[in-house]
């Protein structure tokens, strides 16, 4: 099968989202699809050879966020190139309302099946209602959606009219199982990790460094594991200094590192305040054997599964509460390692690819096209998703 892939934020900078298509590629690859992704990145960039760079982003805020977008006449007309080329069987496009490549490939799209993944929960807002005609030409021209989690899906129904497959975010469950943990990592006196950008509120941080600081006065040792960027002296402020020679704030990571760095801590700590529709990490977290902390977000709790422990968003002195009990309790924390095994395996790309290629196949037939061969392998139906799909008919 030819499939088009789209991602909408620059493929330069980490992020969930980046982080899916890659590894769905990676996937769809190992089962001998031919596979093109169409991402923001500049042409000069390491990609693999999978890639095509739509030019370099620029960074706009966004969902509450920082995201790097390219839009406009230019990146138009190298999406209809794309397309053209590709001559592809379908297309699937990430985050299709998010103002880049996304957009620009539905819209774009002749006579290809078109399925969207949706990644996010947004709420209705003023902005969605203002701009809903707009949005509802692009779900007119989508064949089948995807959301990653429950709550995406919940905005696709209440929101947005129809509905989509429930399939989540996957993780290589391998690659974290079998990392090896940084030099001197754990160590005996036990340690935190935290990734994420730091520096940004709705992920939390500050609510972990001041619980730290709480449990680093009864713990001579304990040290806390940083990934991810942003400024240290902002997330620093208020630290006092013994306290901050025992936190370590490793940067930028790639994928090797992540993985390496999750299996080097004795429990990980999602301390988001909102805004999470899914929640990989936390998938990642288990896969490397490690348990789970997190804010008492819906998003999370799905995704945990009563496999880790919650605590009142954004109440540090909860969260010191919780974690002082996991990190006196070994016997817990293998119990809950040991849950976070079994809740995390189905979310294995393996499985989480092969519900992706029924939606695929489905979309593909209800789309009447020209009559020319696609190469595919042959078609095995072991279970049908758990949600039906809305599909367009033509």
């Amino acid at each position: 099968m030819r499939i088009g892939i789209v991602c909408p934020y620059s493929f330069d900078v980490p992020g969930g989202v980046q982080r899916h298509v890659y590894d769905l590629a990676e996937a769809l690859l190992a089962q001998q699809h031919e596979v093109s992704v169409l991402a923001p990145a500049d042409e000069e960039s390491p990609l693999p050879p999978w890639v095509v760079p739509a030019g370099r982003a620029v960074p706009v805020r966004y969902n509450g966020s920082v995201a790097r977008l390219v839009f406009g006449p230019v990146s138009a007309a190298r999406v209809r190139r794309w397309l053209t080329a590709g001559n592809f069987d379908v297309i699937h496009v990430h985050e299709p309302f998010t103002p880049s490549l996304s957009l620009l490939a539905v819209l774009a799209a002749r006579d290809e099946p078109v399925v969207a993944t949706f990644h996010t929960a947004m709420t209705r807002s003023r902005a969605m209602h203002a701009a809903s005609g707009a949005l509802q030409l692009v779900l007119e021209r989508l064949t089948a959606r995807i959301a990653v989690s429950p709550a995406a899906r919940k905005v696709q129904v209440e929101h947005l009219g129809g509905d989509a497959w429930v399939i989540p975010n996957g993780v290589p469950v391998q690659r974290y199982a079998t990392a090896e943990p940084l030099p001197g990592w754990p160590g005996e006196a036990g340690a935190i990790g935290f990734l994420g950008r730091f520096t940004e509120p709705r992920k939390g941080f500050p609510v972990l460094r001041d619980a730290f600081v709480t449990l680093a006065a009864q713990r001579p040792g304990l040290r806390l594991l940083v990934a991810g960027p942003g400024e240290t002296e902002e997330a620093l402020a208020g630290v006092p200094a013994e306290v901050a020679t025992r936190i370590t704030f490793l940067g930028l990571v790639d994928e090797a590192t992540k993985a390496r760095m999750l299996r080097s801590v004795d429990v990980y700590v999602a301390p988001n305040t909102g805004g999470e529709s899914f929640g990989m990490i936390l998938t990642e977290a288990m896969a490397a054997g490690t348990p789970v902390v997190a804010s008492d977000l819906e998003a999370f709790r799905r995704v945990l599964d009563d496999a880790g422990a919650l605590f009142p968003v954004g109440s540090a002195p909860d969260l010191a509460r919780v974690l002082g009990e996991i990190l006196d309790d070994p016997s817990r924390r293998a119990a809950m390692a040991q849950r976070g095994r079994e809740v995390v395996a189905p979310y294995d790309w393996a499985e989480v690819s092969r519900r992706v290629l029924e939606v695929y196949h489905l979309a593909i037939e209800a789309t009447p096209r020209p009559v020319r061969p696609v190469r595919s392998q042959p078609r095995t139906r072991t279970r049908t998703p758990v949600l039906p799909v809305r599909l367009r008919w033509r």
